[in-house]
């Protein structure tokens, strides 16, 4: 992929209508590779949307999406674009629940190279497979629990373990929506410490509600505040905090 210009994800002037409501309008943004950068905003703002048409699952009204030079993402099915290298993980965990954490990492790396569970479940692991998988449950958190079912982990566990099947499948661009909703204080701050692990090594996309994990995780990279469909404010943690138009539409006195 092309991004020789240092950006991965291109939104230019992107607008979607839904029955004349306007979710999104005029949206411009773009992420570096390697970047790890921050979306915050009030619900409604278009976050949602936003990732939606990133990956493919709403087609914007107007405006230009690119993933690196040249991928145009308003072309591409919702399959297409997951191959080319843009893993999302959705607000509630998806995971395998009858299947090991092993087994989970095994079929989201093997999935990814196209084969189907059949063919998944019953083809041998290399020992670089195996070693592939095992540094990843470490990176997540996980190692000592890879024979458990999936159904028995905790809420943040299986957030660890859907990452992780995501990061097996060598995406270049992750998009993370709400990734600690629902944690407990310890397991936010174990979620904080493996994005920051992350942090340019993958380009990664957060939406996130937690002022506290967002300022962990922003360090002195840029947060982009969205509001009615487009952007209101972007710049550094403390700056976006600072700023009135923020203060009055979303963070409050």
């Amino acid at each position: 992929m092309d991004t020789t210009h240092g950006a991965i994800l291109y939104l230019e002037n992107i607008t979607v209508s839904f029955d004349g409501f306007k979710a999104l309008n005029n949206l411009n943004l773009d992420i570096s590779v390697g970047e790890l950068r921050c979306i915050i905003g009030p619900n409604g703002a278009g976050k949602t949307t936003m990732m939606d048409v990133i990956t493919g699952k709403t087609r914007p009204t107007a405006g230009t999406a690119f993933f690196g030079q040249s991928i145009d993402l308003t072309k591409l099915t919702e399959y297409d674009i997951a191959h080319a290298g843009i893993g999302r993980k959705f607000q509630r965990p998806t995971v395998f629940e009858q299947h090991t954490v092993f087994e989970n990492l095994e079929l989201a790396m093997k999935m990814g190279k196209r084969l189907t569970v059949r063919t998944t479940l019953f083809s041998r692991l290399s020992s670089e497979q195996i070693d592939k998988i095992d540094a990843c449950l470490r990176l997540i958190r996980l190692n000592g629990n890879e024979r458990r079912l999936a159904g028995l982990l905790s809420h943040g566990q299986k957030q660890w373990l859907e990452i992780g099947m995501l990061l097996m499948q060598e995406p270049q661009l992750l998009l993370l929506d709400e990734p600690v909703a629902g944690m407990s204080d310890a397991e936010t701050a174990r979620t904080a410490e493996l994005l920051n692990e992350l942090r340019g090594k993958h380009s990664i996309m957060v939406v996130e509600h937690d002022m506290g994990f967002v300022a962990e995780i922003a360090q002195q990279g840029k947060v982009t505040v969205l509001h009615e469909g487009s952007v209101l404010a972007a710049g550094k943690m403390s700056e976006v905090q600072a700023d009135e138009r923020v203060i009055e539409v979303y963070l409050g006195r």
